[in-house]
């Protein structure tokens, strides 16, 4: 009597589930399209971020440069720019200056400081180029201060602004004009 080897096992294995090579490429495909929609939305977000944590900071001086006049009854002396001179008088206890009771008015994070004063964070522009944050007193007390920023004209009923460029947009500044 001869017996062969499927004799034996009378019951047949089916092969174990699996993906067919069409449906693992459909679903490579879907979540590649998914990424891609999903990216600009991202990186619109990012951006978004960006100017707005500018903006706050922008908002910091402001009321920084106020409480300064509150405390003194006059401006610190202003050069157009939140330059070092600046920056010491304002984030430091030196007496120097015009700061001569040493308050602190502003307290500033490590990325918005450099050598030449308060400036924008590195990668606020694709250039990584760092820039001082342009600052208007009224002086005069008019109330108003009216400013150029690319070809357009800003006006804001304010004793102080302060502003910098939008990245995107040259025309258009980011910080306390609205």
């Amino acid at each position: 009597m001869s017996m062969n080897l499927t004799d034996r096992n009378p019951k047949r294995k089916s092969p174990a589930p699996s993906f067919t090579l069409v449906e693992i490429l459909v679903v490579i495909s879907i979540i590649g399209l998914l990424a891609g929609l999903g990216f600009p939305a991202i990186q619109g977000a990012i951006q978004a971020g960006k100017k707005a944590e500018v903006a706050a900071m922008a908002e910091s001086i402001k009321t920084a440069v106020n409480a300064f006049y509150a405390e003194y009854s006059q401006y610190p002396s202003n050069s157009g720019k939140t330059d070092l001179n600046f920056l010491q008088l304002m984030s430091t206890t030196n007496t120097n200056g015009g700061n001569y009771r040493g308050i602190v008015f502003l307290e500033v994070p490590p990325k918005f400081t450099n050598s030449s004063g308060l400036v924008t964070p590195a990668n606020f522009y694709k250039s990584r180029v760092q820039t001082n944050f342009s600052i208007a007193i009224d002086t005069q007390g008019f109330g108003v201060l009216t400013n150029t920023v690319g070809t357009a004209r800003f006006t804001s009923p304010a004793s102080v602004c302060v502003w910098v460029v939008d990245p995107q947009n040259s025309n258009k500044p980011v910080g306390t004009f609205k």
